[in-house]
């Protein structure tokens, strides 16, 4: 339930999300249905889409207005990411282009691959510089990753399985550096659901459904500031999220003792926003 409350708080505000939980939670079937729950593209956005996927000999016809959702491997170069190449040409999160850029096993691509994603999730658009060609790409995707708690995948499970030491589950999740997550809005535990639970389970309510609230949502933000709250600036932050007097203490208290960056202040704002 937490994860289906954050995925759809995710697509209101357009906020990037990274979900941690051991192997079989769903975490990458959750991210498969984010584009389900988010409103169709506008005609614009459907044509700069259609553009990116074409420069990549990627589009089709019938898929027009539906929103991308990328999938690179773990293997991928920051060239497939990116972009690049002569003459430059679109990578992943060009061609993820007002859709969704899922990286599953997020700790397993390379960091200077997941450095370079910094610049476009801060700007929109990635600036690609080659001896004898600049090009710039749009880029303002939506990031969804998924990573285990530590290398075997199941640090923390009440089976007791695991046999990571804290110095191995340390360095696994230190191949993120802190300025990387500093740019991810959502961070939650995606934890193992017992089979009784799973067997029990009531049906849940469908995409469709979602989709309405996520729609009305999304509409309630561009009419009040012209953009989703994850495209929210600094300065627009302050002037679309403020906080009351006894949010801002709580706020302010919770940074000095988490060493909260700028930056982050800002994001629980814009989520804080979106909820």
């Amino acid at each position: 339930t937490q994860a289906k409350r954050a995925l759809e708080i995710a697509a209101a505000g357009e906020h990037s999300l990274l979900m941690m939980g051991p192997p079989g939670t769903g975490k990458s079937m959750l991210a498969a249905r984010l584009t389900g729950i988010m409103p169709p593209l506008e005609l614009a956005e459907a044509r700069q889409s259609a553009a990116m996927l074409s420069l990549a000999s990627q589009f089709s016809p019938e898929h027009f207005g539906q929103r991308p959702y990328r999938t690179p491997h773990h293997t991928a170069s920051a060239v497939a990411l990116v972009g690049g190449g002569n003459p430059p040409r679109p990578g992943e999160i060009s061609l993820a282009h007002h859709g969704v850029l899922f990286l599953d096993e997020l700790p397993e691509f390379d960091r200077k691959v997941l450095e370079a994603l910094r610049e476009p999730l801060e700007s929109g658009h990635i600036h690609i510089a080659r001896a004898a060609r600049h090009a710039v790409f749009p880029a303002r995707f939506q990031l969804v990753a998924a990573m285990n708690p530590c290398p075997c995948g199941f640090h923390g499970d009440a089976s007791g399985r695991c046999r990571c030491t804290p110095d191995q589950v340390a360095r696994y999740r230190g191949k993120l550096s802190g300025p990387f997550i500093d740019r991810i809005d959502l961070l939650i535990e995606v934890p193992l659901i017992p089979p009784e639970t799973l067997q029990h389970a009531a049906d849940g309510e469908t995409s469709a459904v979602v989709r309405q609230r996520v729609t009305a949502a999304q509409a309630r933000q561009r009419d009040r500031q012209g953009k989703t709250n994850a495209a929210l600036t600094a300065r627009e932050t302050e002037e679309y999220c403020p906080a009351d007097a006894a949010a801002s203490a709580l706020l302010n208290q919770l940074a000095t003792r988490m060493g909260f960056s700028a930056r982050a202040l800002h994001r629980v704002l814009r989520v804080a926003r979106s909820i």
